[in-house]
Parts: structure tokens; C-alpha cells; sequence
């Protein structure tokens, strides 16, 4: 099913009436990230349940509500957790909130997402900056830009060569350096899950040039990059690399990995907005 622009467009205004400021920067916290919202400041929180046309999570460590406020003097809205493919939406689904914040005039989206090591050098609680990505799901078919276009926005056939903005990339960089984090870099790998990676999954991946994998992202920044709105993506790595299947990956690994990486993300963001005017 097409979501109109129209459609978009009604969702935006309803939050704009509810919300005390005309926020610029987006943030998508992944899966046991939410904890980042905390930190906002005149906070309004909107959950996704009061909005009529908004995808609700579902996922258990997804808090499913907008938070509108200041984050280091910066008008942010947050989305407190994301939906997923996997939970039966559509990618334009999935990529409605995006729709939604480009149409609010916001122009910067930080993405934040759980993912699980497929380099063996990551360790849990790490967090990679991520330089590109593999849509793996969009090669099966499964682009949110598949269908007419929405020209408003922008055009038919979107660049992809520089997905994450090389800018913030350099003052995320920059923020690791000063507060001697160790920030991986590398390729993330978009999937459809809901399965986790089998072994060989795993290695094929590797051997195709990705670093960390995971089960959503990848159709946000698509979406993103279409309408002109710079991104700067994030990975929590939340657990080892399982290219021999010696190990289970499970769901709770996954959250509890995130009590150690939120410290971390909260500097790297704080830090890359203090630097935005």
C-alpha cells in the first residue's frame, strides 16, 4: 500500500500541534538504546499509540513513544525505538516516521541500532561508526522506494554513494578521540530477520565486506538520503562474531549488551551536537 504524501503530511502536523518547538536533528534509538532518552530536557513524550497512522513497536526493548525536547541546546525528536520489516509492516512502513520528520523540516537523522559482530575483532559493548552498509534486503526486492515516487521529496533514482555523511563522521571521530573512546568503524548489514545470522550467513557476509550485522537501519537511511537529509549512523555491537556456531545468540544478550553501549552513544552524540550551531 502507497502512503501518501497527504497522509505524511496530516501525521506531521499532529505532532507538530503537540510538541513545544521545532525540532532540526532526528535520533532512532535501536533495540535497549532507548535509555538515551532520558537524557532530553523539556521533554514532551508522545506514545506511538496516540498517533493515528503511526507504526507501533512491538519488540520488547523497543519503548514504542516520540520524546520532543533539548538535548545540548539542540531542538531534537526521538524516536524511542523503531518498528522492524519483521513485524509484519511494509518498508514504507517502516520508513514512515523518516517520511514524517523530513516533512517537520528536520535535517540531520542519527540512527542507532543493536547489532551483532561479524568482525572478529568487536567485542560486545563496542560501538561502530558506520561508513556504508549492504542492503542486503533491498537486493531481494525489498526497497521502501519501490512504487511512485514522491517527488516532492526527491528524485526517482536517489545516490547512495555517500549514505553517511562524511562531515559527521569526521566529528564523530573527532568526539571518540577527546574522550579516548575506541570507536570501530566499519559495514553494516541490513537483513530482514527475524532469524538470527546462521553460521554460514556469518561468514558469507564477512567475505562480502560487512562488519556488523542487523535487522533494520538500512531502509531508514535510504529513505533519509531520498529526501536530502543528512545521516550519521551508529552500532552497538551486542555480541561476538559466530562464524563457527559454537555460540546461541539470544534476544536478551542483545538488551543487556545495550546497558553497556548507551554510555557510550550518549558521549558520541552530546558530543557531535554540541559542535552544530
Amino acid at each position: 500500500m502507497q502512503i501518501t504524501l497527504n497522509e505524511i503530511d496530516r501525521i506531521a502536523k499532529n505532532i507538530r500541534s503537540r510538541i513545544k518547538s521545532q525540532p532540526h536533528i532526528g535520533l532512532i534509538l535501536g533495540t535497549g538504546l532507548g535509555g538515551l532518552a532520558r537524557s532530553i530536557q523539556t521533554a514532551t513524550i508522545i506514545p506511538y499509540t496516540k498517533i493515528s497512522g503511526w507504526p507501533v513497536s512491538t519488540v520488547l526493548g523497543h519503548e514504542g513513544q516520540l520524546v520532543a525536547g533539548s538535548l545540548e541546546n539542540q531542538q531534537v525528536l526521538v524516536m524511542q525505538g523503531r518498528v522492524h520489516f519483521y513485524e509484519g509492516y511494509t518498508m514504507q512502513q517502516v520508513t514512515l516516521p523518516v517520511r514524517v520528520m523530513q516533512r517537520m523540516g528536520i535535517q540531520t537523522l542519527i540512527v542507532t541500532n543493536a547489532a551483532g559482530a561479524i568482525n572478529p575483532d568487536f567485542i560486545p559493548g563496542d560501538v561502530m561508526l558506520i561508513t556504508d552498509n549492504l542492503n542486503l534486503a533491498g537486493m531481494a526486492g525489498l526497497n521502501p522506494l519501490i512504487g511512485p515516487n514522491l517527488d516532492e521529496i526527491g528524485p526517482r533514482f536517489p545516490d547512495m554513494s555517500q549514505s553517511y555523511d562524511r562531515q559527521l563522521c569526521d566529528l564523530a571521530r573527532d568526539v571518540a578521540r577527546e574522550a579516548h573512546l575506541n570507536l570501530r568503524e566499519g559495514v553494516y548489514a541490513g537483513l530482514s530477520g527475524p532469524s538470527f545470522e546462521s553460521p554460514a550467513d556469518l561468514r558469507f557476509l564477512r567475505i562480502a565486506g560487512a562488519d556488523a550485522v542487523g535487522m533494520s537501519t538500512v531502509s531508514e537511511v535510504i529513505v533519509a538520503r531520498h529526501g536530502g537529509t543528512r545521516v550519521l549512523g551508529f552500532s552497538g555491537i551486542s555480541n561476538k562474531a559466530n562464524l563457527d556456531g559454537n555460540t546461541v545468540t539470544s534476544h536478551e544478550e542483545v538488551l543487556e549488551a545495550g546497558n553497556m553501549i548507551v554510555p557510550k552513544l550518549e558521549i558520541l552524540i552530546r558530543g557531535v551536537l554540541r559542535t552544530f550551531s
